[in-house]
Parts: structure tokens; C-alpha cells; sequence
């Protein structure tokens, strides 16, 4: 709220009136560094994430293939489907259990049991990574 000194020229003085304008110039000078500031923070916060979405279409069903998963359990045991494997041998089982051309290009699924030890996981991950197999899922089931 603010005042106006002058009153209206016929009362010869200055005379103190109330004024109930709102002043909006500090409002607006807030106002214009928020926007400024969403502004410049905007673009910071679009990330682009590459995603690998499948196909509109369905492929036809003579080329699907039954994916490999490999289990990792808490004892440290390493199962490729049904077999037995190890950390140094996964590389070489996986190509034979996906009996493709070129193995590396293929999906392959990792999943763990609850209790298995980060350490044993990054293991399994990092020997695919070094071996070429890029394209890994991991699996999570619900447990009740």
C-alpha cells in the first residue's frame, strides 16, 4: 500500500492520502527472472536416451528364436539355460547356445536370484561386455 503527497489542487496543500493500487513492478521483476531462469534451465533438463524398440511389425514366425537366459544364483553358480558354466567359459556357451552365425548381435538375458552378491553379478556383466555381447537384458521376477 502507498500514499500519494499531493491532493487536488484546489485545497492548496499537500495533503496525505492513502492509496490502495498494488505496485506491481517488483512482481513483475520477479516474474521476468523466473522465466528467464525456467528459460535457461529448460533445455538442461531434456536428456536424450537412446531406446531399441522393436519393430511395428511382428516378424514372421519362422525367425523367432527361444532367447538364452543365464541365471546367476547365490551360490555363485553360473547356469546357461540348463547347463552348468563358468565365468571363463560363458563367452564360448553362449555362442553355442545361440548357434547363430554371429552370435555377438544376439539378445541375450541375464537374471539373478535375490541373494546374489552384486560383485558375482558385475562379473557376469562385465565378462559379456568384454566378450562383444552388447545387447543384454536383465530380468527381475517378483518375489512373494
Amino acid at each position: 500500500m502507498g500514499s500519494k503527497l499531493s491532493g487536488p489542487a484546489g485545497q492548496g496543500g499537500k495533503t496525505i492520502e492513502q492509496n490502495a493500487d498494488i505496485n506491481v513492478t517488483p512482481f513483475v521483476d520477479i516474474m521476468l527472472v523466473l522465466l528467464i531462469i525456467f528459460m535457461v534451465a529448460a533445455p538442461m533438463a531434456t536428456v536424450s536416451i537412446r531406446l531399441d524398440l522393436p519393430p511395428a511389425t511382428p516378424p514372421p514366425p519362422g525367425e523367432i528364436k527361444e532367447p538364452v537366459y543365464i541365471t546367476i544364483q547365490d551360490t555363485g553358480s553360473i547356469f546357461l539355460a540348463d547347463r552348468q558354466t563358468t565365468v571363463e567359459t560363458l563367452a564360448a556357451d553362449v555362442c553355442v547356445a545361440l548357434a547363430a552365425a554371429n552370435c555377438r548381435d544376439e539378445r541375450v538375458f541375464v537374471r539373478a536370484q535375490p541373494e546374489v552378491k552384486y560383485e558375482q553379478f558385475m562379473e557376469v556383466m562385465n565378462t559379456l561386455q568384454e566378450n562383444g555381447f552388447f545387447k543384454v537384458g536383465l530380468l527381475n521376477e517378483d518375489i512373494e
